[in-house]
């Protein structure tokens, strides 16, 4: 019988997308694939979607600062375990793949207590909270920045980079410009905030695309819920979220404008698209972002513009400057030591199943 795999991960579409990325090569390899998730979350939609075999478990989440769900997440997490160790020994997955996200904690527990391999991947600079209560879990773990491997256990750690979808490089240009009605001729900047947009830069670019649009054509992924700044006009085209149609905005694009989430710092390394990264601040997240952008910028991969910075003329003069500097910055990321993360991640899996 072909090999199974277990993935698991969920409470935000970052500890899922990668864990998608994986789907079809590894059904192209032949790999039977299922999910282990809570009920009623993304986890649980988006393997819908994937035609995935989808088992609930109990999970609850652990913060850092005092909240009432401290009280009850570890009675949810060791349900959980028992959840994941009944469906671990109904299934026989060989191999046990964690994203990330507190419901992946009670599965590492459990693949490690009926010994079977756990696979972590960490995206950020630094593991998140879940992950670092998986690592002892964990036979492997890999990361998406080379400096992570200073975080992880001695021996454990593998930079592989963070998994793409495929169909990422198979986008349109001609498509692009057929879905935002934008015209040829000018340099065309992609702007995301994020798998839910960002309200800081709604309220930048939708006053300021009167200016912006002299210069270049603006497709600006705002966020089904925070759109009410983003109003259509010549050049400027805005939409809440794009799916089917990333590939082809991204063939159209010349810059990109993103938050630093590690992602999308995968996907515009793998498509070598120069861009400006204005990370999330530390006062919003664990200042995850801000690590991850310094990282690229270091590399030479990245403009980095801090939100504390963000104004129309900040805004406009590092547009100038990554146009300018185009050809440096697809030099330095050709140069990247990972781009694709995709594959680098199969091989450990592979490598992990053969020797169990």
């Amino acid at each position: 019988m072909n090999p199974f795999v277990m993935m698991t991960g969920g409470g935000t579409a970052g500890h899922v997308t990668p864990n998608l990325a994986l789907i079809k090569p590894l059904r192209e390899k032949g790999y039977r694939i299922g999910y282990i998730g809570r009920k009623n979350s993304i986890e649980a939609q988006l393997a819908k979607e994937a035609g995935l075999p989808f088992y609930c478990i109990s999970a609850g989440p652990l913060h850092r600062d005092f909240n009432m769900e401290n009280w009850v997440s570890p009675w949810k997490n060791m349900l959980g375990v028992a959840q994941a160790a009944h469906i671990i020994r109904k299934e026989k997955p060989d191999l046990i793949f964690c994203k990330g996200g507190f419901v992946s904690v009670p599965v590492a527990v459990a693949g490690q207590m009926l010994h079977r391999p756990v696979i972590l991947h960490e995206s950020d600079f630094t593991p998140g909270l879940a992950n670092r209560m998986c690592l002892p879990f964990a036979d492997k773990v890999c990361v998406s920045f080379e400096e992570t491997m200073a975080h992880v256990p001695a021996g454990k750690a593998i930079y592989t980079g963070t998994p793409v979808r495929s169909e990422l490089l198979q986008g349109s240009a001609d498509k692009g410009y057929q879905i935002t009605g934008l015209r040829k001729g000018k340099p065309v900047v992609l702007i995301m905030g994020g798998s839910s947009g960002a309200g800081v830069l709604n309220r930048l670019i939708g006053p300021a695309a009167e200016r912006l649009t002299k210069e270049y054509e603006l497709v600006h992924l705002c966020g089904k819920q925070e759109a009410q700044d983003c109003i259509p006009r010549p050049g400027y085209f805005p939409m809440g979220y794009a799916k089917a149609e990333l590939p082809h905005l991204y063939a159209m694009a010349d810059m990109v404008v993103s938050r630093a989430g590690a992602n999308a710092l995968a996907e515009l390394l793998l498509l070598g698209k120069p861009h400006i990264l204005i990370p999330l601040p530390k006062a919003a997240s664990r200042g995850d972002q801000i690590l991850n952008a310094k990282s690229f910028a270091a590399k030479g991969f990245s403009y980095v513009l801090p939100q504390e910075e963000l104004t129309e003329e900040s805004l406009s003069k590092a547009l100038r400057e990554v146009w300018s500097e185009r050809r440096r910055f697809k030099a330095a990321m050709e140069k990247s030591q990972v781009s694709n993360g995709t594959q680098a991640v199969l091989e450990v899996i592979e490598r992990a199943i053969n020797r169990s």
